[in-house]
């Protein structure tokens, strides 16, 4: 018997795929959503024969931006991020993690300067499996569980 969703089809808007199940209420974390007036729905621990669970979201009428993508990348990198448009999947990309980035993140070092002065955060990945962060600063490696939005 084939698995049937019970929610609708979007007209415009943005499809979060291949979520690692139990982040997707994250993702709506870090996007914002949570008290917003966007119109989205997650889906949790869905069946995947590529994942075995995983979560989606969907957004209505809203496209990410590069940085969204850049910052979902950091707790759903591979998921898919299909936009839509008049119903039908107008683009669609891999969230993949930069090799640097600007003001996504915060420091985890809370002697440095982008915490004491607000100066914008610039990270440099040192490794992306494991995940490993330098702060372009004060130089402080960090993981993937230190990361703070």
């Amino acid at each position: 018997m084939a698995e049937e969703f019970l929610v609708r089809k979007i007209g415009n808007g943005t499809v979060i795929d291949h979520i690692p199940a139990g982040s997707g209420l994250k993702v709506a974390e870090i996007l914002g959503l949570n008290g917003s007036e966007d119109s989205y729905v997650v889906l949790a621990n869905v069946s995947s024969s590529k994942m075995g669970k995983k979560d989606i979201v969907k957004i209505e009428n809203r496209e990410l931006t590069k940085r969204e993508s850049d910052k979902l990348s950091l707790i759903a990198e591979g998921a898919s991020l299909n936009i839509i448009r008049d119903s039908q999947v107008a683009e669609k990309t891999l969230l993949a993690i930069p090799d640097r980035f600007e003001e996504i993140i915060r420091c985890p070092n809370t002697n440095c300067i982008t915490n004491s002065e607000h100066a914008s955060g610039r990270f440099h990945v040192e490794s992306k499996h494991p995940l490993k962060i330098r702060c372009h600063y004060c130089e402080r490696v960090f993981s993937a569980g230190e990361i703070h939005f």
